[in-house]
C-alpha cells in the first residue's frame, strides 16, 4: 500500500512546494525584487510558509515587511485570515495603502480597522487581511467577532513595543488572548533586540535573527566638527564647529541627498527648520520651488483658520525644509511626509515620534539631542533601542548604497559615552509592562465580561500565559494584584460573584472547583468593558451622574468631569496669569459642578485645577474660538487640540451610554448636545446648519449672521444670493443636499 501511495504523496508535496514558490515570486515581483535577501531566506527556511510561528529580529529596512506579505498571501491561499497588528494609526494607513496597491489585483482583499472602539465591525468578515492597532483588536475581541475562528496568521509589527508602558500591555494581552482562542501562526517583527529569543520562547516560536541590511549603515559621532564612523571610513570634517546639525544637513544636500534631524522638543524642531531654510533653498530648482509652494498652500488650508504654527510650517516648506511633531495635524503630517518621499522637501527637523515605524528614509540621519526629560530622573540619555529606531531611517533603498546616522556630542567625555553606549553597545532587554494596576483593571474586567474567564483561578491561569509571567516566573505578586482588582471591580458593581453549583454537568475539568466562586460581569460592567475606558473612570462618571438624579445639566460640569479622568491626563498646564480666571470659573460654576473642588492643600487639587482649565479650553472651542486664538491663548497646537477633542468625544460618548444604561434620559440630551457642539466647535444656535456637508463652523456662522439659521431659510433663498455668502460652488452643493431627505442631526455624531 505504501508503495502505491508514495507517488501521490510526492505529487502532493511537489504541488505545495510550487504553490509556496509562487507566493514568494509574486511578493518579490510586486516589490521590484528578483530574489530573496538573507533575512527572507532565513524566515522561509525556518518554516514561514509551513505555518511556523517565529520572531524575526533584523535591522530596519531589511525586508521584514515582505516576510509578512508572503505569510499573509500564503494564509489567504489556505482559506485563512491575517490580523496585521501595528502600533500607530498612521502606520496602519501606510500598510493598508501598500497592501492594496500591490495585491488587490491578485484578489487579496485588505481592510483597515482603527476607529470606533465600540463596534465589532461585522463587515470585516469579507476580508483576507485586516490591519488593526492593538487597541482596536482588543476592542473587537471584547465585542465578540464571528469570524475569529478563520484567523490563521497574526503579524505583530514592531513587537519590541511590548516594552512600551503605554502600548505594550494591550499588545501582550491581545496576543495571549489569540493564542488561547484560535492558536494562530504568530509572526513577530522587530528591530534587533537583546532578548528576542526570550520572546520567541514565550510564543513557542522560532527565533530568526539577521544583521543583513540592504543599504549599509555607517553610525558616527560628531565632535568639534569631525565625524568618526563605525564601520570605519574616512573622517568627515565640517567647515566649522558651530551649528553642526545644519552643517551635516548641508553636506548631505551637496551630494543631492536628503537628511532627517532629530531633536528633543517641538520648539527645537520648529526653530531648527527655520535655521535650515537659507541653506536648503539654494539647492532648489525652479520646478521644485513651484511644487513646494503648492504643498505650502495645502498646509495652510488644512484647517479653517491657519494658526501661527501653520504659517510657520508653510513658510519653511516653501524653502524645502519642514518640521514634524505631534503638534501638527494629521493632514499636515501627510503632506510633509509625501513631500519628503517625493524629494521636494530636502530636510526635516523632527521629534523622535517620526522614528516609530513610519517609512521615511533619508541618506543622513542626525541625532542632535541625546537626552530628554524624565519626571522621575530629570534629564537622562535616550534608550539605545530608540536611538537605533532613529538611526534605522538612514539609507534610502533603491537610491543609496549606504546611509549615515550621526550623533552629536557636546564634549569629549560625552563623545566617548556615545561611542561605547550607542555605536558599539547593545539595545536594552525588552521587559513586560503588564504588572501595573490600570492595565490589570481594564483587562481583568474585559476577560470576565467577554465570558472568556469565569473564576479567579481562570484569571490566574490566563495571566500565567503572558510574557510577564514567562519573564518573571514568580506569579505571586501578579496574583495579589489580580485579587485586589477583583475586589475593586466588585466594589464598583462591575463584577459579581456567586457560588458554584457542584452538580453542574457542563463544568469543565479545568474550570471551577465545586467550592470556587463563579465570576460574572454585571450589565454595567459589560458595557464599561465594551466602551474601552478605565473602570476607575467609569465608576467616577457613574458616581457623578448619580448626583444629578438624571436632571438637566449645562456643558461646563460635564466637560470638567471628563477632563478629570485618566484618559484625559495630563490636563493643561497652568500658566502665569491663569489663576484669576480659573478661580472665577470655579466660583461661577461651583453650585453645578458634579465633582466639587478639593481643598487647596489636598494632593489632588492641582489635577482638579488642570481639569478646570481643560474644560475652559473646550468651552472656548464650543464658543467658536479659532484654532489660531486657542494656540495663542492656551498654547495648544492644532495637532494637540485634535487629540484632546478625540479623547473628549469618546468620553462624552461613554458618558452618554452609561447614562442610557442608568436611564437618565433628560441628562443624556445635554450630554449629546455637548458632544455635538464639541465635535464641530460651535454654539448651539447653528447646530442645524452643521448637518450640511461642506458647511463647517466658519460658513455656518456666516449663514447665521445673514439670517439663515435653519434649513427652511436656506430652501427659500435663491442659489445666486446664497453663492454671494458662501461661494457659488458650495451654494450649489448645499441646495442639492436640501432637496434630499436630511438625517436627524442627533444621528450625525454616531
Amino acid at each position: 500500500m505504501m508503495f502505491f501511495c508514495a507517488p501521490f504523496v510526492f505529487i502532493f508535496l511537489r504541488r505545495i512546494i510550487l504553490l509556496m514558490m509562487d507566493v514568494v515570486k509574486e511578493v518579490l515581483e510586486k516589490s521590484g525584487f528578483s530574489e530573496m535577501n538573507p533575512v527572507q531566506e532565513a524566515a522561509l527556511s525556518a518554516g514561514l510558509l509551513d505555518g511556523k510561528s517565529m520572531i524575526v529580529a533584523a535591522p530596519t529596512a531589511s525586508g521584514k515587511t515582505l516576510i509578512a506579505e508572503m505569510a499573509a498571501i500564503n494564509a489567504a491561499r489556505n482559506g485563512k485570515k491575517t490580523l496585521y497588528i501595528v502600533p500607530l494609526k498612521a502606520l496602519a494607513s501606510e500598510k493598508y495603502d501598500d497592501f492594496n496597491e500591490k495585491y488587490n489585483q491578485l484578489g487579496l482583499k485588505t481592510a483597515i480597522s482603527i476607529g470606533d472602539l465600540d463596534s465589532s465591525d461585522p463587515w470585516l468578515s469579507k476580508y483576507d487581511v485586516i490591519i488593526v492597532t492593538s487597541e482596536k483588536l482588543d476592542s473587537l475581541l471584547r465585542h465578540g467577532i464571528s469570524w475569529l475562528g478563520q484567523v490563521g496568521l497574526v503579524v505583530a509589527d514592531e513587537i519590541h513595543l511590548l516594552n512600551d508602558p503605554g502600548r505594550g500591555p494591550t499588545l501582550e494581552i491581545t496576543i495571549t488572548k489569540l493564542r488561547s482562542l484560535v492558536k494562530p501562526q504568530i509572526l513577530g517583527l522587530s528591530a534587533t533586540i537583546k532578548n528576542y529569543k526570550e520572546i520567541a520562547d514565550w510564543l513557542g516560536a522560532k527565533a530568526v535573527k539577521s544583521d543583513y541590511r540592504p543599504v549599509k549603515l555607517y553610525s558616527g559621532v560628531c565632535l568639534e566638527g569631525k565625524v568618526s564612523y563605525h564601520p570605519e571610513k574616512d573622517v568627515l570634517k565640517l567647515p566649522q564647529e558651530e551649528a553642526e546639525s545644519i552643517e551635516l544637513a548641508e553636506e548631505a544636500l551637496s551630494q543631492k541627498k536628503q537628511a532627517l534631524v532629530f531633536v528633543s522638543t517641538r520648539k527645537y524642531a520648529e526653530s531648527l527648520s527655520e535655521s535650515l531654510c537659507p541653506m536648503v533653498k539654494k539647492s532648489l530648482s525652479a520646478t521644485e520651488t513651484t511644487e513646494l509652494k503648492k504643498i505650502a498652500e495645502k498646509i495652510l488650508g488644512a484647517i479653517e483658520r491657519p494658526t501661527l504654527q501653520c504659517e510657520k510650517l508653510a513658510g519653511v516648506v516653501r524653502f524645502g525644509a519642514a518640521f514634524h511633531h505631534a503638534g501638527i495635524t494629521a493632514e499636515q503630517r501627510k503632506l510633509v511626509e509625501s513631500g519628503f518621499r517625493n524629494g521636494l522637501i530636502k530636510v526635516i527637523a523632527a521629534t523622535p515620534t517620526l522614528a516609530a515605524g513610519i517609512n521615511l528614509p533619508a541618506y543622513r540621519v542626525v541625532i542632535r539631542d541625546l537626552k530628554r526629560f524624565d519626571s522621575g530622573y530629570g534629564m537622562d540619555y535616550i534608550p539605545v533601542l530608540e536611538i537605533q529606531q532613529m538611526s534605522g531611517r538612514a539609507g534610502r533603498p533603491k537610491y543609496d548604497k549606504s546611509g549615515e546616522a550621526v550623533l552629536i556630542a557636546k564634549k569629549p567625555g560625552e563623545a566617548e559615552y556615545l561611542w561605547d553606549n550607542y555605536i558599539k553597545g547593545e539595545p536594552e532587554k525588552i521587559a513586560s509592562k503588564l504588572g501595573v494596576e490600570p492595565v490589570l483593571r481594564m483587562h481583568t474586567l474585559a476577560l470576565v465580561a467577554s465570558e472568556m474567564i469565569s473564576s479567579k483561578q481562570g484569571l490566574y491561569d490566563f495571566f500565567s500565559k503572558t510574557f510577564y509571567s514567562h519573564q518573571y516566573k514568580d506569579d505571586s505578586k501578579l496574583h495579589a494584584h489580580i485579587d485586589k482588582m477583583l475586589d475593586l471591580l466588585k466594589s464598583f458593581r462591575f463584577i459579581k460573584g456567586q457560588g458554584a453549583s457542584p452538580d453542574n454537568p457542563f463544568r469543565r475539568a479545568s474550570s471551577l472547583s465545586s467550592t470556587e466562586e463563579r465570576l460574572e460581569a454585571t450589565p454595567l460592567g459589560r458595557r464599561v468593558s465594551e466602551l474601552y475606558i478605565d473602570p476607575l473612570t467609569a465608576d467616577y462618571i457613574v458616581r457623578n451622574l448619580g448626583k444629578t438624579a438624571g436632571s438637566r445639566i449645562s456643558s461646563f460640569p460635564i466637560l470638567q468631569m471628563i477632563s478629570n479622568t485618566i484618559e484625559m491626563s495630563p490636563g493643561l498646564s497652568i500658566r502665569k496669569g491663569d489663576d484669576e480666571k480659573l478661580n472665577e470659573l470655579i466660583a461661577l460654576h461651583e453650585k453645578e459642578l458634579l465633582d466639587k473642588p478639593p481643598n487647596p492643600w489636598d494632593i489632588e487639587y492641582d489635577d482638579y485645577v488642570r481639569s478646570i482649565k481643560t474644560a475652559w479650553l473646550f468651552t472656548e472651542w464650543m464658543n467658536e474660538l479659532g484654532e489660531d486664538m486657542i494656540l495663542e491663548g492656551f498654547g495648544v497646537t492644532p495637532g494637540e487640540l485634535r487629540t484632546r477633542l478625540n479623547n473628549a468625544d469618546w468620553l462624552l460618548y461613554a458618558t452618554q451610554e452609561l447614562g442610557l444604561l442608568l436611564k437618565y434620559m433628560d441628562l443624556i440630551k445635554d450630554v449629546r448636545k455637548t458632544r455635538l457642539r464639541m465635535k464641530y466647535g460651535i454654539r448651539e444656535e447653528i447646530l442645524p446648519l452643521i448637518r450640511l456637508k461642506g458647511v463647517g463652523r466658519v460658513r455656518a456662522r456666516m449663514l447665521f449672521r445673514n439670517n439663515l439659521g435653519s434649513l427652511s431659510d436656506l430652501r427659500k433663498i435663491p442659489v445666486e444670493t446664497l453663492g454671494k455668502i458662501i461661494g457659488p460652488k458650495v451654494a450649489a452643493d448645499v441646495k442639492s443636499q436640501l432637496n434630499q431627505p436630511m438625517e436627524d442631526e442627533q444621528e450625525t455624531i454616531q
